[in-house]
């Protein structure tokens, strides 16, 4: 599918039927496969031959679903996750190891601050935050000798902020690590970040590519672009022999574009076990069918309500990209030229206490824990997915406890405008 536009990708790429095959993605239902073989068999447990042994590792309707994933970010392999949460950390952790050294953006969802700050912490990985602001010397300045890799968010979630990848990709390639970008937010129909430097790209596809609150799941992407053997010194996990699975050298034996998602799977995943359900990954799969149709209308829809949000003098402020009075327009302009999302995010006068009213008087838009989805819906971060931080980490993630983050559906531009315009009558 290499040749065809990334509109035909999201309907036809991963899988193609062959005569008298199902047109839509089979699901493999099962959790075993029958060999013939105890040989058989034992060339899958060596990674000699392809194949399927236990879905803990791989499902063929994921490796589908992973597929067209893969071609829609323009990688060379990639795989399903349980969660995005699970996708961020087997990223990370498949590259680094105790006593290992992270550089992240500040200004990330406060699930993934949490388990990079808090929970690898306690694996003995340290990381230094900087700001998605940073200039390269800055960025640069926290990299340290331990550095193993460098993380950001497309369009952080929830304060909106946009990261410069080529900024952060120099100075992470200037050291030999990877940049890891999650792109949840944009989707690979508004950026593909490894166009511009990214080595590998994560997604919650519990959002927009799956976009119909049906179904939790996360992917990982390699570029296939960095050189692991290059900086072997680094990545001793993916560049020496792997006693726990017959002394295999990833790097080798799978090279540039295969290595990284081979080691993340047979090992962490066997491991860990965060599998996607290949229910979950058929349900993925019908909604990456309709992304490139959805996603220029949430990105319509937040427009709109963000030029509504400016226009009200009960907002003292609205992050929106699409904005030209924002702070990122002119970095969107660049990365988002066709628009980022449908999440705005703004802050009332009148903070935490105007926020909690502000919701309760909405009937269109649901307080959920969620976002990126058909339905409009809202949250108040600090109350909810960042409560977990402090009140610096909050302002530093540039979160005030003030601030609502409201995800357009796909409903009506004006029918959204006025759920808010009443809710505000409330305030």
């Amino acid at each position: 599918m290499s040749d065809y536009r990334i509109n035909t990708k999201c309907v036809q790429g991963g899988y193609t039927p062959g005569n008298g095959e199902p047109r839509q993605i089979p699901i493999i239902q099962s959790t075993t496969f029958k060999y013939d073989t105890s040989e058989d068999m034992g060339k899958l447990f060596d990674l000699e031959a392809s194949g399927y042994f236990y879905t803990r590792l791989q499902n063929p309707t994921n490796d589908m679903v992973a597929a067209k994933i893969a071609e829609l970010e323009g990688g060379t392999a990639a795989m399903l996750t349980s969660s995005g949460q699970a996708a961020n950390f087997f990223a990370l952790f498949n590259i680094c190891e105790c006593g290992s050294h992270i550089v992240s953006s500040s200004s990330i969802y406060g699930g993934t601050f949490n388990l990079i700050s808090v929970t690898m912490a306690k694996m003995g990985i340290d990381v230094t935050f900087v700001s998605p602001d940073a200039t390269e010397e800055e960025i640069d300045a926290a990299i340290k000798e331990n550095t193993r890799a460098v993380f950001g968010e497309t369009i952080a979630n929830p304060a909106l902020t946009v990261l410069d990848i080529e900024r952060f990709a120099r100075v992470a390639h200037k050291h030999g690590v990877p940049l890891i970008v999650d792109n949840t937010f944009p989707t690979p129909v508004n950026c593909r970040p490894i166009e511009w430097g990214a080595d590998i790209v994560t997604h919650s596809t519990t959002k927009y590519m799956d976009g119909h609150g049906a179904a939790v799941g996360g992917a990982i992407v390699d570029s296939g672009n960095f050189d692991w053997m290059a900086h072997a010194d680094k990545y001793p996990g993916l560049c020496t022999p792997d006693e726990s699975y017959h002394g295999i050298t990833y790097a080798e034996k799978f090279g540039q574009g295969g290595a990284f998602i081979t080691k993340c799977t047979a090992q962490l995943m066997r491991d860990f076990g965060c599998i996607q359900s290949p229910q979950n990954a058929f349900l993925l799969n019908l909604g990456l069918e309709s992304l490139h149709v959805r996603m220029p209308r949430h990105v319509e829809n937040g427009q709109a309500v963000a030029e509504y949000l400016e226009s009200n003098p009960k907002v003292t402020h609205v992050s929106y990209s699409g904005l030209k009075s924002d702070k990122y327009y002119e970095l969107a302009q660049k990365y988002l030229p066709n628009g980022g999302c449908g999440v705005v995010s703004f802050e009332l006068a009148g903070g935490r206490a105007a926020a909690e009213k502000f919701m309760k008087n909405l009937k269109l838009a649901a307080i959920e824990t969620h976002v990126a989805d058909a339905r409009t819906c809202c949250l108040n971060p600090a109350t909810s997915t960042h409560r977990q931080m402090t009140d610096k980490q909050l302002e530093e993630a540039g979160i005030p406890a003030g601030l609502i983050r409201l995800s357009c559906g796909l409903e009506d531009k004006e029918d959204l405008i006025a759920d808010l315009k009443g809710a505000f009558e409330a305030i």
